[in-house]
C-alpha cells in the first residue's frame, strides 16, 4: 500500500509538470486538456496534480508497512 502511494505520488507529479510545462496542442492525445493547435497551459490542472501528488504522498507517510 506504502509503495503503491508513492507510486502515484510521483506519477501524479510527472503529470503536473507536464501540464505546467506543455501547451495543450502538445500534449499526448489521452490526457484532458489536449486540444490540436492549441497554447493554452492548463494550470488548474497541474495545480489539481500537484494536490494530488502532496495527498498520495501524505497517505504513504501515514501508512503502516
Amino acid at each position: 500500500m506504502k509503495m503503491l502511494a508513492y507510486l502515484l505520488a510521483v506519477a501524479c507529479a510527472v503529470v503536473a509538470v507536464m501540464y505546467y510545462v506543455m501547451p495543450g496542442g502538445s500534449l499526448p492525445i489521452f490526457m484532458p486538456g489536449y486540444n490540436a493547435g492549441s497554447t493554452h497551459i492548463h494550470t488548474m490542472h497541474a495545480v489539481a496534480a500537484v494536490t494530488s501528488s502532496v495527498i498520495f504522498l501524505l497517505i504513504g507517510l501515514s501508512a503502516r508497512r
